[in-house]
């Protein structure tokens, strides 16, 4: 078992912190060092906060190295693509050259950078950049004038907005 000596200040920023702070993660770190220091056992510390004892340790660690601050950081990991590293380059070069496809996006992609992707990378990266697919419509061919006019005159009808709509 981890010991620890709270000071009074310390004890007050847990007691306030956890259910002031807008993190849900944070509030659960001030509560079980709160808890910790009403001398509760790291057993009934762990079924009250549901953690785990590695990470109630983890957590002790972690308020002994730097203190109160240390438990209010929030690292993530968040992975970021190696495309990333060319984004600039890539979305001038797309924003002038619109890919029709996403293997014409793919192949431009590697022949720049020389970095291979499949096409749910290329195109989840296209979209981070703010690139959207466009879905191309039919163009209707021309039509007879002619024979609009006729079909006018013989139905009686136009296609003006009636009083009906």
């Amino acid at each position: 078992m981890i010991q620890i000596n709270f000071s009074e200040e310390d004890i007050k920023a847990f007691n306030h912190e956890r259910f002031h702070h807008p993190h849900p993660r944070i509030q659960r770190r001030m509560e079980a060092l709160w808890l910790k220091s009403q001398r509760l056992p790291h057993a009934q510390i762990t079924k009250l906060t549901d953690i785990s004892g590695n990470t109630l340790r983890e957590y002790l660690r972690m308020y002994k190295e730097d203190g109160i601050e240390r438990l209010k950081e929030i690292k993530f990991y968040c992975p970021q693509s190696d495309l990333f590293n060319h984004k600039d380059t890539l979305e001038e070069y797309f924003r002038k050259n619109p890919p029709a496809t996403i293997s014409e996006a793919i192949a431009k992609i590697e022949e720049l950078t020389g970095i291979k992707r499949r096409p749910t990378q290329v195109r989840k990266f296209l979209k981070s950049i703010g690139m959207r697919r466009l879905k191309v419509g039919m163009i209707p061919s021309k039509a007879d004038p002619d024979e609009q006019e006729t079909f006018k005159k013989n139905t009686g009808t136009s296609f003006r907005r009636s009083k009906v709509w």
